[in-house]
C-alpha cells in the first residue's frame, strides 16, 4: 500500500465523511472516513479537474 497523507474528513451533516490524499508520486485518493484502505486513486490532475467541475456545477443533478 502506498504511503498516503489523508487531509482531515469533509463531513456532511448525517451524512459520511470523505478524505482526500496524496502521495509522493503524484497520485491522488478519495475514501470514505474510516474505510481508507479502500480508496479510489488518480493523479492529482484529475483530481484537480474534478475539484473544479464539482464546483462549477457540472454534478449539481446528482444532489
Amino acid at each position: 500500500m502506498p504511503e498516503i497523507t489523508w487531509e482531515d474528513p469533509y463531513c456532511a451533516e448525517a451524512s459520511a465523511c470523505f478524505r482526500i490524499g496524496i502521495d509522493s508520486r503524484g497520485n491522488a485518493y478519495i475514501a470514505v472516513s474510516g474505510a481508507e484502505e479502500h480508496y479510489v486513486t488518480d493523479s492529482r490532475d484529475a483530481l484537480r479537474a474534478l475539484i473544479r467541475d464539482i464546483k462549477a456545477g457540472k454534478a449539481d443533478h446528482l444532489l
